[in-house]
């Protein structure tokens, strides 16, 4: 009994590596096939960095956003879905920042940081820290979070840092409707972000598989 309880552990496990492997494939494949299109754009010559909105309302911005969609991150690969970011008002220029995630094995992943207003005007472009990861533990430093989008009812966000190498769909709600889609991936591509890179994120009661966001 014991041998047999082990080998299906095993056989659990190694199909969670697979779904994980899956995953970052998906991605692969769609900067194979795009890499050509975007260093070929004519638009390339005229690129800026991600601007943020003219006004941020942090405190509809606070409570709990779902991530629904994003750029893929070495530290999120864990993440199998029900990713999760928590937001609370500290003080004006500090939010506690609370992000989760259940894992490929079923448990949760749970990490707190702190996330500092650097442009008062805006209040939309803040710096992210973790006193756990290197290199991202001190709590002032460089703009790394922008809300560059955010519908009129806060119902969701787009949020990147300003060279798009991050990039988040949040959502209030968990799941996302066709017609939201179509609205998503308009202002990804209108933000500078080609929706190919962005892959959606499992959540209960929303989308249920990894798929680039350009297929949606």
């Amino acid at each position: 009994m014991r041998a047999a309880s082990s080998r299906i552990d095993s056989v659990r496990r190694s199909s969670k590596t697979v779904r994980a492997i899956a995953a970052v494939a998906v991605l692969a494949g769609a900067l194979a096939s795009t890499t050509a299109t975007v260093s070929s754009a004519p638009g390339n010559t005229d690129w800026q960095p991600l601007s943020p909105i003219a006004s941020l309302d942090v405190q509809r911005y606070l409570g709990d956003w779902n991530q629904v969609a994003a750029v893929p991150q070495p530290y999120n690969l864990d993440c199998a879905r029900d990713t999760v970011a928590n937001y609370q008002l500290v003080d004006p220029s500090n939010i506690r920042v609370e992000n989760s995630c259940t894992t490929w094995t079923g448990a949760t992943n749970r990490i707190i940081g702190n996330a500092r207003i650097n442009d008062p005007a805006s209040q939309a472009q803040l710096h992210v820290s973790f006193p756990q990861v290197p290199f991202q533990n001190s709590p002032d430093g460089p703009t790394n979070y922008i809300v560059t989008y955010i519908a009129e009812d806060y119902s969701w966000a787009l949020v990147g840092d300003p060279l798009r190498l991050s990039g988040f769909v949040l959502s209030r709600s968990p799941a996302v409707d066709a017609a939201r889609w179509q609205e998503i991936q308009a202002v990804v591509s209108a933000r500078g972000y080609n929706p190919c890179l962005l892959l959606t994120s499992p959540t209960s009661g929303g989308a249920a598989g990894i798929r680039a966001l350009c297929t949606v």
